[in-house]
């Protein structure tokens, strides 16, 4: 029961401290989810993925999200990328998210890329009390909103670096509870966020590549968030790594290409923050599949390690 509180009382300050944007920690597979501008830039090449993640195991009520996700080149300049996105917060807050990024590359240098990308979808944020125990109070009403999920971006990027700039919401929504004399209080608030992300990958040798990268989150009215990873890349096949989240987590990433066309990844979470007493990690299991349709994959020896 006091972790059923502890949930509904965060509730009670969702426009401050809500999980706005689904929190990832393997970000890396599939950047299209917050840079709509991401490209895989292999024409011929489908690639298409799944996450799960299970937030603070043990925690009553705590985040869990399903992603499913693609990345279409329509040809050699132009790129499709669709994603959906369930994110619950225990049995109160269910948010469902679909979305189609639109991405634009244009050849700035030999063999470097800046791609621009529009990001068009449906968001949907609903909030049931109905199952939690709070006694008729009307500071907990059902609401629900769905609107349109714009957002924007731009990726520079070559087959050893890469500098992103996006926002992948842009358009403020809010739930609001009105108790009928004219008064009404904000259940839940969604402002607009910032994203910024780089990555280099270095040739250690002809079988180890080093990778680090880091993505900071600016969210309206919240402190800026980052996270700092390194991933080591043996053989083209095992893939091992560390991240660290501000004052929040650090992780262990794990991955394994099965073969060259499927992926897996796994990440454990370890709460660094006040958290930890009340839970045992987060897990984040993805995996992703590429279709080669027009057997061009010969031409891809070394893919991007991004």
């Amino acid at each position: 029961m006091k972790f059923k509180i502890f949930i509904l009382a965060a509730f009670c300050s969702l426009s401050t401290f809500a999980q706005q944007e689904p929190q990832y920690t393997q970000y890396m597979y599939n950047q299209g989810v917050v840079n709509p501008a991401y490209m895989i830039n292999e024409p011929g090449l489908i690639r298409v993925g799944s996450l799960y993640r299970s937030q603070w195991v043990g925690l009553d009520g705590a985040p869990k999200t399903a992603n499913v996700f693609a990345n279409i080149p329509l040809n050699e300049r132009i790129e499709i990328g669709v994603n959906y996105v369930n994110d619950q917060i225990g049995d109160v807050l269910t948010t469902n998210n679909f979305n189609v990024n639109f991405a634009y590359r244009i050849n700035v240098a030999e063999n470097t890329n800046l791609s621009f990308g529009l990001k068009l979808g449906v968001d949907n944020q609903s909030l049931d009390f109905t199952d939690q125990n709070v006694g008729g109070d009307l500071a907990f009403q059902n609401g629900e909103t769905t609107s349109l999920d714009v957002g924007v971006g731009a990726f520079l990027f070559k087959d050893n670096y890469y500098i992103g700039l996006s926002s992948p919401s842009v358009i403020p929504y809010k739930i609001e509870n009105n108790f009928g004399n004219g008064d009404s209080s904000i259940l839940y608030k969604k402002d607009p966020t910032a994203y910024l992300m780089a990555g280099y990958v270095y040739d250690v040798s002809d079988v180890l590549k080093i990778k680090p990268s880091a993505v900071a989150k600016w969210i309206s009215g919240a402190p800026l968030t980052y996270d700092l990873s390194l991933n080591a890349l043996y053989d083209e096949k095992f893939e091992l790594g560390v991240s660290y989240r501000h004052q929040d987590a650090i992780a262990a990433l794990a991955g394994f290409n099965i073969t060259n066309d499927l992926k897996i990844g796994y990440s454990y979470d370890f709460n660094v923050s006040d958290l930890n007493r009340f839970n045992n990690g987060s897990h984040e299991v993805v995996l992703l599949y590429t279709f080669d349709l027009l057997g061009l994959q010969k031409r891809y020896i070394s893919p991007r390690f991004y």
